[in-house]
């Protein structure tokens, strides 16, 4: 009896424990869509259901920039909840990552909330989703836990979910007001959606360029889920989207990943027409680019969906629409709840379903990839530091590389020239094949040229990493496996040697800018050399390093300073007790430049770019943790220009009235670097150098040609209007820039750089300027979609450019060299003109 007892007052406790779980209105304060919920508030009820209930685990995996928890709960039976650590191992057995067989059948459905922080709703139906999943008189949710795993993250973008709710809090009405020119639906630059750089994290998936994406995909990555949900909102005239996908879908999705999207979008559809809310499907959003919320999953063996509310940032909490309906965050809160259920619903309803497709896709891609290319070689010639930077990212994603070991010669794809022909393997090269777990995702990253059943894109269509990291590289449609197990060589630790004039570092990665940077932080006096020069049996390229025991006195422990900080960043350091040199300039000449410590400022404000202010910031401030001034725009007039010796314009829109303000300052010494559209402010100008045509000949013909028609264009059918605007757009085209190796943006670049282009934009060539980076001929380009009427222009076009002025120079770059900041290579491009030009 007394055991009796005892389990009756067990389960008792038990009852109170569930039953003291509140509602999220019951702990706010107020009802969900009264109002939006601060992060802090969100990650309290989190906490709050996980301490009251025994299915729900909570798991802290990291930090954002600002020092908020970054958290996902997982939610299921308790029987799974006490085994989930075999849950976890079971879906690396079934991908191929771990040896043995599964022991249980529990798919993982994981659904991602608030990427982008002014899509706050996402956060508030997360509170709501996860509340009814607790519920103990919620008897469906009971069954599909039973069966399934429910990972949720309320908001993997905490940092730009508050400065949004920070600031609506301050701007709101007690009283609703839907009017959107009303303050509150108009919110300030660079508004809540990237995180503390302004960094778009649903577009860093696979890059992991940001502490939140690559603490989140480590996590993702020790589960790799069946399922994943993006929620998002979209522009507040538009209803509602969810899956099924729209085209271009990628050519390596399965059957089953599309069949999968066409159950849960016609389950899903009715629950909207049940309660007469409008929706669309196969529209808009499209599986292409890697580096999304869908497409990432996807490409990893899960069924990835974006899913999208309309209202956004600018509806609060309501707004009208074009209609004049209200658009209220209640509303949308419902309709993102609803249709995370109905997606548990659908995994739960087709478990089974949903384990054996998922093992099949890992089984069937890496035994037998689909794709033209299966083998990516990576020549040993490149730039250790380089390679190093791609090896990185193949480890942040789980792909597996090796050694080469051998030599041989086979037929393949070459990067460079874009032609397939004869290509030199080597013992030391480092080859990544398809046939890995990891095979899609290896494919789509390596891929040349991306497949497009459909121009109309909602992102760039070529990212090729040989491109982006600048690597002599080739693909093969054959299996080459590599014959040894790639292990990083040991460092040997530079030592100092009171003996050594100089010391000489390479410059060819942004590793070599790490340690530049930190050098002159340091106040150590660093220079480089205008030509190739030999000393010592060793060899040294234009824009080495060369820090020299002269010229540094001042600076105690010199030689300890200089060779710890080359160990810090691996960096094997040349030595030299001369400076008399064998062969070219002696490091007295004049052709061995000091580089002066950039004193930089970064122009930001309304009007320009906050995605490329982002990744400018990001790059100097945590890459390189080096010093940036941050100037807004509308203060330009009013600054003391005359403290910094750096001014960088991102892209974006100027006043006109700062022209004289900028050119005074560029005349009397500073350097401006101007990017992207920032370029009109100086462009076309009779005292300047920038011009978009060479001459009124060239005009003539180029606008001719974009915008002469046909007579099918002309009379085309209304739909089929955007089909043809996509005739001048370019969309991630990458073409190969002859560089000017003797000049110093071009220092590291061996002669080449391939830019991602991703605007129509382009200038002549400069006649009394510098062309220190230029499109040769329409034959340099090698991937990517761009519009048929605007591919000629760019053939005899500036990329990057120098116009001297007075004391000082404008450097202008008409591509982006850094997008998104995984375009690698273009870095060290950045950094010479930050660094070393005009020294």
């Amino acid at each position: 009896m007394k055991k009796l007892y005892a389990i009756f007052g067990f389960m008792l406790l038990q009852f109170q424990i569930l039953a003291q779980t509140q509602s999220p209105a019951e702990f706010l304060g107020y009802e969900l869509g009264d109002r939006f919920t601060p992060h802090h508030k969100v990650v309290a009820y989190y906490q709050h259901v996980a301490a009251t209930n025994d299915n729900v685990l909570l798991k802290e995996y990291g930090k954002t920039n600002e020092l908020r928890p970054l958290m996902v709960a997982f939610v299921s039976s308790k029987q799974n909840i006490e085994q989930l650590e075999t849950i976890r191992t079971d879906n690396l057995k079934r991908a191929g990552l771990m040896e043995g067989s599964p022991e249980l059948s529990i798919p993982v459905h994981w659904m991602s909330y608030n990427v982008h922080g002014n899509e706050a709703v996402s956060s508030e139906a997360t509170m709501m989703t996860l509340f009814s999943l607790v519920d103990p008189e919620n008897d469906s949710s009971r069954e599909w836990l039973a069966n399934t795993l429910v990972v949720l993250d309320p908001c993997v973008n905490p940092d730009g979910q508050e400065r949004y709710v920070n600031w609506y809090q301050q701007k709101m009405n007690q009283v609703l007001q839907p009017d959107l020119q009303s303050i509150e639906h108009r919110e300030p630059w660079p508004g809540g959606r990237p995180n503390h750089y302004l960094f778009d994290l649903n577009r860093d998936w696979a890059w992991q360029t940001q502490v939140e994406t690559q603490q989140r995909l480590a996590l993702y990555n020790e589960w790799l889920p069946q399922v994943h949900l993006d929620f998002h909102e979209q522009g507040i005239n538009s209803p509602y989207y969810f899956a099924p996908a729209a085209e271009p879908l990628h050519v390596q999705l399965t059957d089953f990943q599309h069949e999968y999207q066409e159950i849960f979008g016609r389950n899903t559809a009715g629950y909207f027409d049940k309660q007469d809310w409008f929706y669309f499907t196969k529209e808009r959003f499209d599986l292409l680019y890697p580096s999304y919320g869908d497409t990432y999953p996807m490409y990893n063996g899960a069924i990835g969906m974006t899913i999208e509310q309309g209202g956004s940032g600018r509806a609060g909490i309501g707004g009208y629409d074009a209609q004049g309906d209200t658009i209220s965050l209640k509303d949308r809160i419902i309709h993102h709840h609803t249709t995370g259920i109905s997606a548990i619903e659908t995994t739960s309803s087709i478990a089974g379903r949903v384990l054996e497709a998922y093992e099949q896709y890992f089984a069937e891609s890496s035994t037998s990839p689909s794709g033209t290319y299966k083998s990516y070689v990576i020549k040993g010639s490149n730039p250790p530091d380089k390679v190093r930077a791609l090896l990185d990212l193949l480890d942040k994603n789980g792909i597996r590389y090796g050694w080469s070991g051998k030599s041989e010669n086979l037929n393949g794809f070459s990067y460079q020239t874009g032609e397939s022909g004869r290509q030199s393997l080597a013992e030391n090269d480092i080859v990544i094949n398809a046939f890995q777990p990891k095979s899609v995702l290896t494919q789509v990253l390596f891929e040349p040229e991306p497949v497009l059943n459909d121009s109309i894109t909602y992102d760039i269509t070529s990212w090729a990493l040989p491109y982006a990291f600048g690597l002599n590289a080739f693909a093969l449609e054959g299996r080459l496996d590599a014959e040894q197990d790639y292990l990083k060589p040991d460092f040997e630790p530079n030592r100092p040697d009171k003996e050594t004039l100089a010391y000489i570092a390479p410059w060819n990665a942004t590793q070599h800018v790490k340690y530049l940077a930190a050098l002159l932080q340091e106040g150590i006096r660093v220079r480089y050399n205008e030509y190739p020069f030999e000393v010592g049996g060793n060899s040294y390229p234009t824009g080495s390093l060369i820090i020299t025991r002269g010229g540094n006195a001042y600076i105690p422990d010199f030689h300890q300073k200089v060779t710890d900080l080359a160990n810090s960043f691996e960096i094997k350091l040349g030595k030299t007790q001369t400076g008399y040199m064998d062969r070219g300039k002696d490091f007295g000449s004049s052709h061995v430049r000091i580089i002066q410590e950039p004193a930089i400022a970064l122009v930001g404000g309304e009007g320009v770019s906050s995605l490329n202010f982002g990744e400018i910031w990001h790059f100097l401030d945590s890459e390189l943790k080096y010093p940036v001034v941050i100037l807004e725009s509308d203060q330009l007039n009013r600054a003391v220009l005359q403290d910094y010796n750096v001014l960088i314009l991102p892209s974006g829109n100027y006043k006109e009235e700062l022209h004289p303000v900028l050119t005074e300052w560029v005349a009397a010494g500073g350097k401006l670097l101007a990017m992207e559209d920032a370029l009109d402010l100086f462009a076309d100008r009779e005292e300047g150098l920038l011009q978009t045509y060479a001459s009124e000949e060239e005009k003539e013909t180029f606008e001719s040609m974009v915008s002469k028609g046909s007579a099918g264009d002309k009379t085309a059918p209304f739909l089929e209007k955007e089909r043809l605007e996509i005739s001048t757009y370019a969309a991630g085209a990458i073409y190969e820039v002859q560089m000017d190796t003797t000049h110093p943006l071009g220092y590291g670049s061996e002669g080449e750089f391939y830019t991602l282009k991703n605007n129509s934009n382009r200038y002549a060539l400069m006649e009394d300027g510098i062309n220190a980076g230029y499109i040769a001929g329409q034959e340099s380009h090698r991937t990517g979609f761009i519009g048929y009427k605007i591919k000629p222009l760019m053939a005899n076009s500036m990329v990057f450019g120098i116009e001297p002025m007075g004391r000082g120079q404008l450097i202008y770059m008409v591509d982006n060299p850094m997008f998104r900041s995984f375009w690698e290579a273009g870095k060290l491009i950045f950094a010479n003109a930050v660094f070393l030009s005009a020294n």
